[in-house]
């Protein structure tokens, strides 16, 4: 990755840029640029081996304008206050798309939690969270899963924030494990919403999906469940990676033997050999020959320096930022199809959004309800958003930012500015 990027210039650039193509003053949007609240922590944690390792942990809270923040948590060696920053404020704008009553937050810890082990990652996460539990809340900022954080560590979280308050608190976060009151359907959303969002573009253009051929990049929650449900539909996925390389198979890959072998805690694709199958890097993967791209890793994958290479006529952003604002416009000068980020991954905050109200209730919805209930929010928001690119003649990540700040300048000016 470039170390010069910063994902959080790029947001702001995409909202100048949409704002004044909404025709708004400086003033109406000002206060969408900032976020709100931003804590940096030190985590100090005590090692199998007796020392003691401190690591950098952050918070950050964008806009409260429409609802209580929300956003995942990631442990990841290059999570800095930059990425951070974009990252919630990309959630603002996502929960503002599907128009669910949160604003935008989120947090992570610079570490590789690979090179830890499980007791020591447990003690990392109970020390951060007691770190961040005076501005954390399940009406203030409900945390959920995201890069290399899974149900597991939301399950720690929910123990720890209820022992600091001396009472149970589910709701405190999303994403966690069923038995501590999480939500069916919750760990296959985002890569679900996806799929819907890639299915919603192929009725509109009238598009077989038998027809398809798809690259993923990344085979994590969100990959592997979009590439597996998008084969269910009659796509036929020829290429995917991880963290260790890329594989491809043109004649199609064997989702259920790969889903199968990813399964098991450990397995990279680089040990996965099968007949027909052949290793590429991720740069190949990245512009494989495909109708579809769905890249599902991390921000700036598609930049200045590969967007002219990239093949796909789609790509459906499963990742948050994996286009750099360069790269996005050297795509919508050769044509190419993105289904933006706010837009194609809220699966995930749309079924934390229904595991907070379950939670809030006391009640449980079986996996029907949840699917059900998923697609007709995403399917009204797809459609929302189709429906503003065509009255402004502009491509979908315009219009979807469109509809995102409409909101939220609305919600600005019905609160009006305290004092």
């Amino acid at each position: 990755m470039d170390n010069n990027y910063n994902p959080y210039q790029d947001l702001i650039k995409i909202l100048d840029k949409v704002a004044g193509m909404l025709g708004y003053e400086e003033s109406d949007v000002s206060i969408l640029k900032y976020p709100e609240r931003e804590l940096q922590v030190s985590v100090p944690v005590e090692m199998d081996d007796g020392t003691v390792k401190v690591f950098q942990g952050y918070r950050v809270q964008y806009n409260s304008l429409r609802g209580p923040y929300k956003g995942g948590l990631r442990y990841h060696p290059q999570v800095n206050m930059d990425e951070v920053k974009a990252l919630s404020g990309w959630m603002a704008f996502k929960c503002a798309v599907v128009d669910v009553p949160y604003g935008g937050g989120k947090g992570g810890v610079t570490v590789d939690p690979n090179t830890l082990s499980h007791k020591e990652l447990v003690r990392l996460t109970r020390r951060f969270t007691a770190m961040i539990a005076p501005i954390i809340g399940p009406e203030i900022d409900i945390p959920a899963p995201d890069v290399n954080t899974n149900a597991e560590i939301m399950g720690i979280i929910v123990d720890t924030y209820s022992m600091l308050k001396g009472h149970s608190s589910p709701g405190v976060v999303t994403g966690k494990p069923i038995e501590l009151g999480g939500s069916l359907g919750r760990a296959e959303a985002t890569g679900r919403g996806v799929m819907i969002s890639t299915m919603e573009y192929f009725k509109k253009h009238g598009i077989d999906p038998k027809t398809q051929t798809v690259a993923v990049q990344g085979m994590g929650n969100v990959g592997s469940v979009a590439a597996n449900l998008l084969n269910e539909k009659g796509c036929k996925i020829v290429a995917c990676s991880d963290v260790s390389t890329g594989i491809a198979c043109e004649a199609g890959l064997d989702m259920a033997d790969l889903m199968k072998y990813l399964s098991v805690r450990g397995n990279l694709l680089k040990d996965y050999k099968r007949d027909g199958v052949r290793m590429i890097s991720n740069e190949e993967l990245l512009t494989f020959d495909c109708d579809v791209l769905v890249p599902a890793a991390l921000e700036n994958q598609i930049n200045e320096t590969n967007a002219d290479k990239i093949k796909a006529k789609i790509i459906v952003e499963g990742a948050n930022g994996p286009v750099s604002v360069k790269g996005d416009e050297i795509l919508d000068k050769r044509g190419v199809i993105v289904i933006p980020d706010i837009l194609a991954n809220a699966g995930g905050v749309v079924c934390s959004y229904f595991e907070w109200v379950q939670n809030l209730q006391f009640m449980s919805w079986n996996l029907e309800t949840v699917n059900q209930k998923l697609e007709e929010v995403m399917v009204k928001a797809f459609a929302g958003v189709v429906k503003k690119a065509e009255e402004h003649n502009t491509n979908m990540r315009n219009a979807a930012y469109m509809v995102a700040i409409e909101r939220l300048v609305r919600a600005k000016k019905l609160r009006g500015i305290f004092p």
